[in-house]
């Protein structure tokens, strides 16, 4: 991956439409997860656990679950497959891959590199289809597959569990989100524009840990919509090989069409336009501009759906207890991220937050060393991490009697 770079990351562009540099990053932290996950193959150990029988002894070994199905969203076409590749392979199962309808090229591309670096011929199988539904219904059905890992929406992952239903499937989800990004009023503001920044308008805020729903104190709320504004208007919507773009489209007309029922809903609801707002069709099809929405409230769409898209809405509190509640107020629990330089804070918001992973004074999180994955209706398992191969495997138990004492 590392040797061809430079194609795969344009490859992305191509499909996905992200800016280049974006690509490149992302075939960089694609990569970690298979250098992480061969250095944590060799950790995958059992345990020997004393018995209360004194001539036995218990044996519990850790074997690979089996073929596994790995269904994957557009928007980190090749991360997205490596976080769960990797860790399979590590564990020792064979795969078959379900890439999204918009992106097959670039899981194609890994399988090739797959056997070009000495995975065995059947190890890495990819299945591209227009018709996603009907591929995850039968990865999801069929007996052979002991495990499904999907990363996608909500209402997606509760149609395949039911669908897997059928073979009492092992299954790990990770899916929707509605990111809180909180500025506490001892928050350092500019490392909290900048951080929030990084984490909403990434991909054009289509990623499923991206800032959805910012609260800003009352104290800090005019400064920061002040520094928020003036560095988002200095950015470039253009094409991803473009060097000078620093954003590229939304992936087709369903996202664009959500992001403008967002924005269109919020002001007729009192929402303030802070910056954008518009569809930029003289640059192409799906271009939308950066968006700043103020004084959102709960009335509105934007702050209950996820818009997974370029438009941030900003929400005053006042104090710890008030931007507490309205954070947890979802169903769904991905990821969460504040800004505080009270220690003691840190830990209460942090241990109170809902949400399966939190970034504290910065709005990047990720990388192949931490477990990713949510709580509630945002999915269960981890992904990455030492916790990441523990879903490819099973336990087995072994009592060995007739030991002499």
């Amino acid at each position: 991956m590392k040797e061809n770079q430079d194609d795969l990351a344009k490859i992305i562009v191509l499909e996905n439409g992200k800016p280049y540099a974006d690509a490149f990053g992302e075939i960089t932290y694609a990569a970690s997860f298979f250098q992480w996950f061969s250095e944590e193959s060799a950790r995958v150990n059992g345990d020997i656990i004393p018995s209360a029988n004194a001539t036995s002894k218990i044996l519990a070994l850790r074997q690979p679950i089996g073929p596994c199905g790995i269904i994957t969203p557009w928007n980190f076409p090749s991360a997205m497959i490596t976080r769960k590749l990797g860790a399979a392979v590590a564990a020792g199962c064979t795969t078959v891959i379900k890439p999204a309808s918009e992106t097959p090229l670039s899981a194609l591309a890994l399988a090739h590199l797959s056997e070009k670096a000495g995975f065995p011929k059947g190890v890495v199988n990819v299945l591209p289809s227009a018709t996603s539904a009907e591929v995850g219904k039968i990865l999801c059905e069929h007996p052979l597959i002991k495990k499904v890992s999907s990363t996608g929406s909500t209402g997606v992952g509760k149609l395949l569990m039911a669908q897997s239903s059928s073979t009492l499937k092992k299954l790990s989800f990770e899916l929707g989100g509605n990111a809180p990004f909180i500025v506490f009023e001892d928050a350092d503001l500019d490392k909290a524009v900048d951080g929030a920044i990084a984490s909403k308008f990434r991909s054009s805020g289509q990623t499923c840990i991206c800032a959805n729903r910012l609260f800003i104190h009352d104290s800090l709320y005019d400064e920061f919509v002040k520094k928020f504004v003036d560095k988002l208007s200095k950015t470039t919507l253009g094409f991803g090989l473009d060097e000078k773009t620093t954003h590229g489209p939304v992936i087709h007309e369903k996202s664009m069409s959500k992001v403008r029922s967002h924005i269109e809903n919020a002001i007729e609801k009192g929402a303030k336009l802070l910056l954008g707002g518009k569809r930029r069709e003289d640059i192409g099809e799906n271009f939308h501009e950066l968006t700043v929405l103020g004084d959102v409230t709960p009335k509105m769409k934007i702050f209950h759906e996820e818009t997974f898209g370029p438009v941030a809405p900003l929400i005053r509190f006042s104090s710890d207890e008030e931007a507490l509640s309205l954070a947890n107020d979802t169903e769904v629990g991905l990821a969460g991220y504040f800004y505080s330089s009270d220690i003691s804070k840190i830990f209460k918001v942090a241990e109170n937050l809902e949400v399966g992973m939190i970034g504290v004074n910065t709005g990047a999180i990720s990388e192949a060393a931490m477990p990713f994955g949510g709580v509630k209706e945002s999915g269960f398992g981890r992904e990455g991490s030492k916790f990441g191969i523990e879903d490819y495997t099973i336990v087995k138990s072994v009592v060995l009697g007739g030991l002499e004492n």
